[in-house]
């Protein structure tokens, strides 16, 4: 497995596995389309990275890192296809985004999630994220707000 930065070949993945997980639970809402129909305009052109892991010419997961402000970033859009969960990709993908928040000066990386993800939960306690009271989310699945400190 190899972790590499999004190219426009990969969308269509990058949509797919994200609707994936959030149909499983859930209705895909409006900010979810803007991001998964547009993801170099809205996740990278302005300042973001998404980064794929890629094994075999194969998605096998995707997370994105959207810009907040100049040094806090969102962990975002994370995703594994289903025979790649449990095999360290989610883990692989986390330790990516971090170490390009750090790389792109921020001081915190933040996520929004819901409790009745526990593998993701699971991961990103692991990841060193703590929960946080936040501002408003745009997303009504949402009930966790999460950060971690990189300063």
């Amino acid at each position: 497995m190899e972790i590499v930065a999004y190219r426009p070949e990969h969308q269509v993945a990058f949509k797919q596995l994200n609707l994936d997980w959030i149909t499983a639970h859930w209705q895909p809402e409006p900010a979810d389309f803007k991001m998964l129909d547009h993801p170099q305009e809205s996740i990278v052109d302005t300042g973001g990275y998404i980064a794929v892991a890629v094994a075999a010419g194969d998605v096998l997961g995707t997370c994105a890192l959207v810009k907040m402000t100049d040094d806090c970033y969102e962990l975002a859009k994370m995703a594994v296809a289903q025979g790649s969960k449990r095999k360290g990709v989610g883990w692989a993908l986390g330790v990516a985004v971090i170490a390009k928040a750090r790389a792109l000066g921020a001081s915190r990386v933040y996520l929004e999630s819901n409790t009745v993800l526990e593998p993701a939960m699971h991961l990103y306690r692991k990841l060193g994220f703590k929960a946080v009271s936040a501002q408003p989310s745009p997303y009504q699945r949402c009930n966790i707000q999460m950060e971690l400190r990189l300063s």
